[in-house]
């Protein structure tokens, strides 16, 4: 609670931003990467695809500024692709799983939202010398926002007929604006994607002064795609004595100090499963923090099992009957560990009272087989799904369930590592939070598993 009164009122204090204007300051966060002392900088619209940037270079003030022109988004054109048959249109089922997704716009598990072009959409036989020209509405239809298309009943394409669809589409791109070694202002284009678009790299000597995101098909630019670097890092607070984890996980910290096995069990949903990450085994959030806790604690002799189940939460646990590949007291409780670390995006329809009511029961289960916890908080979602209509000055999590958790934690003295902290000060580093999405909705990249990890080891010495 202390730490986040102090980072909020450090922004209210010193990032006082508003419209168009942001400055930089650098060094002034404890554990932040400084930039460079002194050096404010300014981002502003200057038309639909040019930006004004200026930045002060010297201590009597001298700047350089330039107006950089930014690319128009990144437009592709597909024709006749083909597809050996198409599923009938479901308009109930979840905006992906409607239909077919167009393959322009597969992101990792489903399809990337809002790049589709629909009116440019055509879809024809794939066979015969005249192939006909089916009409949407009539023989198929199409989800315009997810680009997943089917077959409607009682029209003329039947399960079997091969199609050729001809379509547009955009992709996603990060651009930068970039200070470089001669002292020049240019902009860098990133490389677009349909889900996950990096920055441009950065040269040794030059300094990425901010991103411009180019999230699909958008007509203009707005004050709400340029993401300035205020920090470089998270500000990482100083670590008190003793550290969270001597205070609120002793039997498991002295194991570790001791050199004694020590027994973790990583429970989640599917970000837990994680196996939508390349080597997910040491990428997805717990293998990194397995990984990080041994090179911090040498001696330590640590056992990291899973137990995750995709889609589901603590109450689809909760209700499995014995017997069941996710039964809570045969899958969680009887394995035995010494230290639960949780992570349950999919409980963020909680509110801090049912929160209350439901994890008090499981920290009453875990203490009786002598097990400490620490409670991951989620990460950043689509902003839809959050209420957000933006993905800058969003710092604050606006969900009930993660206000519940951090009220629960202080109350019952339960270690929290607060990811969503983390998430939430991305718009910070320059990045739109969803560029670490892979799945465009709820599934991080390598580098958002990183942030989970992050937060478990700010709880160690």
């Amino acid at each position: 609670m202390l730490r986040r009164q102090a980072i909020g009122a450090f922004r209210r204090k010193v990032f006082g931003i508003g419209g168009w204007q942001v400055a930089i300051f650098a060094g002034l966060l404890c554990g932040a990467t400084s930039l460079r002392a002194g050096t404010p900088v300014t981002l502003k619209v200057a038309g639909d695809w040019r930006v004004e940037a200026a930045v002060s270079v010297s201590s009597d003030g001298k700047q350089a500024a330039a107006t950089v022109a930014v690319p128009a988004p990144t437009i592709v054109e597909v024709k006749a692709e083909k597809y050996g048959s198409l599923p009938e249109f479901n308009p109930k089922a979840a905006g992906w799983r409607r239909g077919t997704v167009l393959r322009g716009l597969l992101a990792c598990e489903c399809s990337a939202t809002d790049l589709l072009l629909p009116e440019s959409v055509e879809v024809f036989g794939a066979s015969g010398d005249s192939p006909t020209r089916y009409e949407r509405g009539k023989d198929y239809e199409i989800d315009p926002v997810w680009g997943t298309f089917g077959r409607l009943p009682g029209g003329r394409l039947r399960a079997e007929d091969p199609v050729a669809v001809t379509y547009r589409h955009g992709l996603l791109r990060l651009d930068s604006i970039v200070l470089g070694a001669d002292g020049r202002i240019v902009l860098r284009a990133g490389t677009p994607h349909a889900a996950t678009p990096l920055p441009p790299p950065v040269q040794e000597g030059e300094r990425r002064l901010g991103n411009v995101w180019v999230p699909g098909p958008i007509p203009r630019l707005t004050p709400q795609h340029l993401f300035p670097v205020l920090e470089e890092a998270y500000p990482e607070l100083p670590k008190p004595s003793p550290s969270p984890a001597e205070r609120l996980l002793p039997k498991t910290f002295a194991k570790l100090r001791a050199g004694q096995p020590v027994r973790i069990l990583a429970w989640g949903d599917s970000v837990t499963v994680g196996t939508f990450v390349p080597d997910y085994e040491h990428q997805r959030w717990q293998g990194q923090f397995a990984a990080r806790l041994r090179a911090a604690m040498p001696s330590a002799k640590i056992e990291m099992l899973t137990e995750a189940w995709g889609g589901r939460n603590t109450s689809s646990y909760l209700a499995e009957p014995p017997g069941s590949p996710h039964n809570y007291r045969e899958k969680v409780l009887a394995v035995r560990p010494d230290l639960v670390v949780s992570e349950f995006v999919n409980d963020a329809g909680l509110g801090p009272a049912q929160v209350e009511e439901r994890y008090g029961r499981l920290l009453a289960d875990f203490r009786g087989i002598g097990a400490e916890w620490i409670i991951l908080t989620p990460h950043y979602v689509r902003p839809d799904w959050m209420g957000l209509d933006r993905e800058q000055q969003i710092d604050e999590d606006p969900r009930p369930y993660v206000a519940g958790l951090r009220r629960f934690a202080a109350k019952h003295q339960v270690a929290l590592a607060d990811a969503s902290l983390r998430w939430g000060r991305l718009w910070r580093q320059g990045l739109p939070y969803r560029t670490l999405l892979v799945n465009g909705i709820n599934h991080p990249d390598a580098r958002g598993m990183k942030l989970f990890a992050d937060s478990l080891m700010a709880l160690f010495p």
